[in-house]
């Protein structure tokens, strides 16, 4: 005997909690799953030291949900974003560049918070919608699709009946394959180490960027860790570079982060273990199929520029929540995923193609070549409207 639910959500990443509070929230009935149980203590082997920059336009959906006041006690704000070419000879800032976000609105552009926190007050969150089951260690095997319904294999044995199956289940996601839709892949021969530093001189609410080459050295601010100014780093850097500063010993790698920071804030220190990440650019060929719809990383991947990532995903959400609440009894049906699929389709490809022209730009390794970015990013910010627009861009907004 197969269960039944209106929403069957495949994957409890970050995006796939959102959504199940956003629907379930909406008064639809939900199921989650994930094969794997989720990690919410930050000192623990398994846990996701990355973090997650909420942009503006996330704010009010997180508040629906019932997620912002839950998240709002643990968020570092992100006030300036701060861009800095250290391109050249020697590691130090030759242009340094504030996008201020009280340029264009009276928030901040948005909030930074470490991923296994976020798991674990999402969770806190579905604990309290009796409408939402959450599956952790169950992952989805096979999809069968009529007009109708969808029936999903879980690998417990049991089956789902839905309306609708949403694939939030990665890269390499088991829905969009059961469903044959094509990806289309970029890879850079880039890795990205994620971890979390303290530094003596504060970060004044300012995510700094710093390019150099190999990709973007990007510091976002954290809350005070053990009494001392904190933040998260993603640190991009060309595969083998990436490995043999994985494999350094702590002070040794201490001093190369602190010299690839342009020493902006003092000596950075480890507050954390170091993770290792690949980076690629991926874009689905289409978002919908019989009765499901991709989205977050199963619809596409981006280098971690920007805070795009998971501000993309949230975009998709809004958008199939807007279509499930507008016209609840064609759940999941044809009409709703052709629509979520113009919705969505031409932004996100255009913000994966505008997001793998930044981070090549990024890894430029010739003089020349860092001398022309450089040259960029001062002609870029020395126009106001230019500036401002950008920065509307980035939020998402028009």
């Amino acid at each position: 005997m197969a269960d039944t639910c209106d929403i069957l959500i495949s994957g409890g990443g970050i995006a796939g909690l959102t959504a199940a509070a956003a629907f379930g929230a909406s008064g639809f009935n939900v199921i989650c799953v994930d094969p794997a149980p989720p990690v919410t203590e930050r000192d623990v082997q398994g846990s996701d030291l990355r973090t997650t920059a909420f942009l503006q336009p996330a704010q009010e959906l997180l508040e629906r949900c019932g997620l912002w006041q839950k998240l709002d006690p643990h968020a570092a704000p992100l006030q300036i974003m701060r861009i800095v070419d250290a391109g050249g000879d020697v590691p130090e800032p030759r242009v340094v560049k504030d996008f201020n976000a009280s340029d264009i609105s009276e928030k901040p552009f948005g909030w930074n918070l470490p991923n296994w926190l976020l798991r674990r007050e999402m969770l806190n969150r579905l604990a309290e919608l009796d409408n939402v089951d959450f599956r952790p260690g169950v992952g989805t095997t096979s999809l069968f699709t009529r007009t109708a319904e969808a029936r999903v294999g879980l690998t417990d044995g049991s089956r789902i009946r839905t309306k609708l199956v949403i694939a939030c289940d990665g890269r390499d996601s088991p829905m969009r394959e059961a469903a044959d839709i094509a990806v289309q892949t970029t890879r850079y021969g880039q890795k990205a180490l994620a971890f979390a530093v303290t530094h003596p001189i504060p970060h004044e609410n300012v995510s700094t960027e710093i390019h150099r080459s190999g990709g973007p050295f990007t510091l976002v601010p954290l809350p005070d860790y053990d009494g001392k100014p904190s933040s998260a780093i993603v640190w991009m850097e060309r595969g083998p570079r990436a490995q043999e500063l994985l494999a350094l010993e702590p002070e040794a790698f201490e001093a190369a982060m602190t010299e690839r920071s342009c020493g902006l804030f003092g000596d950075l220190k480890l507050a954390s273990r170091r993770t290792i990440w690949p980076i690629i650019s991926q874009a689905a060929e289409r978002l919908n199929g019989e009765r499901l719809a991709l989205m977050a990383e199963a619809a596409h991947v981006v280098p971690p520029i920007g805070a795009q990532g998971l501000n993309m995903s949230l975009g998709d959400l809004r958008s199939l929540l807007e279509l499930a609440e507008a016209r609840p009894e064609g759940l999941g049906d044809a009409d709703m995923l052709a629509a979520y699929h113009k919705a969505r389709h031409d932004e996100i490809k255009l913000r994966v193609k505008g997001i793998d022209l930044l981070n090549r730009t990024s890894m430029l390794e010739a003089r020349p070549l860092r001398d022309a970015r450089a040259m960029g990013l001062n002609a870029l910010y020395s126009l106001a409207p230019v500036r401002k627009t950008l920065m509307q861009m980035g939020l998402g907004v028009r």
